[in-house]
């Protein structure tokens, strides 16, 4: 069983890299936020899970840090019907910050898991009931890195996300809207009707 590589990044691609080492290329497949750190022709050391697929046979997925991998190990054998693959999405997600990740599963914060880490409200509730009397265990290095409330200084961002998504736009439609009003600047002075009004503008653009 591989469970550890270095060698010589030759490939990297959005979701997987070929790792040489010793004159054999391995395939890793990695959370996107993971492999897009690392670049062709840099050295990388890789903490490795395998799978079996009936039809690709022995499959590989690289982290950068032993917690990673023990996160997504956990994703694995505590959500149930989630398999490598979705693992990795949800590793994905909890790599914008994991230790605001874990802070929000031990919380019960389904909130923050929709709003920042963009999970649906369903999944959100089931990595609190799965996780979160386990993850606190997980060795988390680092403090927590987003803000408190989600949206700093202009709490109406939450309004205007609840307002999107009852209009039927999707999560992640929702928030390039206020990843969008953030970038254009948003004060405290601006009114949820008008912030509704700017969102609707960039999401037609």
């Amino acid at each position: 069983m591989i469970a550890y590589l270095k060698g010589e990044i030759i490939r990297a691609r959005a979701e997987t890299v070929i790792v040489s080492v010793n004159g054999v290329g391995y395939c890793v497949n990695m959370a996107q936020l993971s492999a897009g750190t690392l670049a062709q022709g840099e050295e990388a050391e890789l903490f490795i899970a395998q799978s079996f697929s009936q039809f690709d046979g022995p499959l590989l997925y690289g982290f950068l840090a032993e917690s990673e991998q023990e996160l997504f190990e956990l994703f694995r054998s505590e959500i149930p019907k989630t398999g490598a693959k979705k693992a990795l999405e949800y590793l994905n997600k909890a790599l914008k910050s994991l230790p605001d990740f874990k802070a929000a599963v031990v919380k019960g914060d389904a909130r923050v898991l929709r709003a920042i880490f963009g999970f649906s409200p369903k999944t959100s509730e089931k990595l609190i009931s799965a996780l979160r009397d386990k993850i606190d265990a997980l060795d988390i290095g680092g403090g927590a890195r987003l803000r408190a409330d989600g949206f700093g200084g202009a709490p109406q961002l939450e309004q205007v996300l609840s307002a999107l998504t009852s209009l039927g736009y999707t999560a992640p439609q929702a928030r390039k809207a206020i990843s969008g009003l953030e970038r254009d600047g948003v004060t405290a002075a601006d009114s949820v009707e008008d912030l509704i009004r700017r969102s609707l503008r960039i999401l037609s653009a």
